[in-house]
């Protein structure tokens, strides 16, 4: 199965509300054909309500209701309209630039909860699949459950692994990590990080002492801050980003069980409040269920129905 039939399958429960919603709103209509039905007012409503519904959250509602009612009068259907619109979102967001360093250092954060520490295994998995050789580190020192957890995984996806004894300074475990990484030549290093300390202001101040370590360990780095979101969580996962790009300087999203949620809309939220790239997603629970994101094939897996 190809990236775009698991991102479809992966988007099944999303779609059928999408799809399902809107055709109660056209269900008099006798042909197929008619379901490009004139778009009014009571149309434009309900349009509104079903991306509400799906998670597309009010800012990027109100950009694409906009647009559509402005377009109305072009004889376009609404599934075109809201398609375009909805791909200029995506597009509007800037990719996150590249960097020649090597090894490149990613870091891995987000709260506890949205499947962060299987999704660096999955990750490992998918970079050594095309070829890489990643290292993993386990500096979530705080949780001994999550080190084992990575461990775990680490050997599945048959990857290395740095890890130190529970309780250990996180930055010096990612220091230890970054120079084991150039000793063996791997890369890229994926350090998972701790996801809730006793209060989230000793979170926010851990991931900055991380980033300065990881700096003085490898120039630039690091090179690369995903935050692993809950796509079941919806628009409260957008103020865990807010924070943890105020303080981490998260460059990409990786958007988990996308599979289990009927809101799978989220996707389009992020790319429009945060404007930060979503790089994979999670579509099950399997190391292989983790794929690359792509917003053409995100638009296309939702709107395959014509309305």
């Amino acid at each position: 199965m190809g990236f775009f039939d698991r991102l479809r399958e992966g988007l099944t429960r999303t779609k059928q509300q999408i799809v399902g919603r809107f055709e109660e709103i056209v269900q008099q209509a006798d042909t197929p054909e008619q379901r490009t039905r004139p778009i009014d007012v009571d149309t434009i409503e309900a349009l509104e309500e079903l991306l509400i519904s799906a998670d597309v959250g009010i800012p990027a509602t109100e950009q694409i209701v906009t647009a559509v009612r402005g377009r109305a009068r072009r004889g376009e259907s609404l599934r075109d309209l809201v398609k375009q619109e909805i791909r200029s979102i995506f597009a509007a967001v800037e990719p996150a630039p590249a960097n020649s360093q090597r090894p490149q250092v990613t870091l891995i954060v987000g709260v506890n909860g949205t499947g962060k520490t299987t999704t660096i295994g999955k990750l490992a998995n998918l970079l050594k699949a095309s070829g890489k050789q990643p290292l993993v580190c386990a500096a979530d020192t705080f949780r001994a459950a999550a080190v084992q957890q990575l461990a775990i995984w680490a050997e599945r996806a048959g990857v290395d692994i740095v890890r130190a004894k529970d309780g250990s300074d996180p930055a010096a475990v990612v220091f230890d990590a970054i120079q084991t990484g150039k000793a063996r030549n791997r890369d890229p290093i994926l350090v998972d990080t701790a996801g809730r300390l006793h209060n989230r202001v000793n979170l926010m101040n851990e991931l900055d002492k991380i980033r300065r370590v990881a700096a003085r360990a490898a120039e630039g780095a690091p090179h690369e801050v995903l935050l692993v979101l809950d796509a079941t969580v919806g628009q409260n996962g957008l103020q865990q980003a807010r924070e943890f790009t105020n303080v981490a300087g998260v460059t990409g999203v990786v958007l988990t069980k996308l599979d289990g949620t009927a809101k799978g809309g989220v996707a389009v939220a992020i790319a429009h409040d945060l404007k930060l790239p979503i790089r994979y997603v999670g579509i099950g629970e399997g190391i292989d269920d983790l794929i690359p994101f792509s917003p053409q094939e995100y638009v296309d897996a939702l709107f395959q129905e014509k309305w």
